[in-house]
């Protein structure tokens, strides 16, 4: 039992790590800035489903999905890497992101990129996953299940209160705080981008 509790607060922490739905909070208003009230409560759920769904797969099929469509961990780090570089010096500049466009389905296409993957469902979140069940018995992977679940609806709460966040800290702070969650968006970009290329040519 005292095993199965250390496991569980070690995957905790790495998912929390990973992920930090306090963090991300700052990053998931400045993609939704402009959005209707009702439309942000839509991508919060979507975007976190979305998450849960993909980092669910990757724990129970992961090494056969990287198979099957024949995917290096590098390559996926480098993609995310260049994806979320592009969303980080968008905010960055204060420019608004191009995925905002009036149609009926933007709220869908900006939960599921790059909020659900790579903001939410990056290459740091399914390798901390897939690490967590390598060679594990059904109980640990029933436990990683459990808690990344439990980081998820965590950060849906931080996404869906997010309007309260920025009421209580006003907008300029806010915004400050989303120039600065893109210039960190875009370090962890290329920080990404180097990993991959690393891993490539086993630097």
């Amino acid at each position: 039992m005292e095993d199965l509790l250390t496991y569980s607060l070690t995957v905790f922490m790495s998912f929390f790590a990973i992920m930090n739905p306090i963090a991300n909070t700052p990053i998931f208003l400045g993609l939704v800035d402009g959005e209707k009230k009702e439309d942000k409560k839509k991508i919060a759920r979507t975007a976190t489903l979305t998450a849960f769904i993909i980092v669910l797969s990757f724990v129970i099929a992961g090494k056969y999905i990287f198979e099957l469509f024949g995917i290096t961990i590098p390559a996926f780090k480098i993609t995310g890497g260049i994806l979320i570089f592009y969303v980080g010096f968008e905010m960055l500049m204060s420019q608004k992101s191009k995925m905002h466009h009036t149609n009926a389905n933007n709220e869908n296409n900006l939960a599921i990129s790059p909020l659900a993957i790579p903001i939410l469902a990056g290459p740091g979140t399914i390798v901390t996953a897939m690490n967590s069940v390598t060679k594990a018995s059904f109980i640990h992977i029933g436990i990683v299940i459990a808690i990344f679940g439990l980081i998820i609806y965590m950060t849906y709460l931080a996404f869906r209160y997010s309007e309260i966040i920025v009421d209580k800290v006003g907008n300029n702070l806010i915004s400050v705080i989303g120039k600065l969650m893109g210039l960190i968006l875009a370090i962890i970009g290329i920080g990404m981008i180097t990993e991959g290329i690393k891993l490539s040519f086993n630097l």
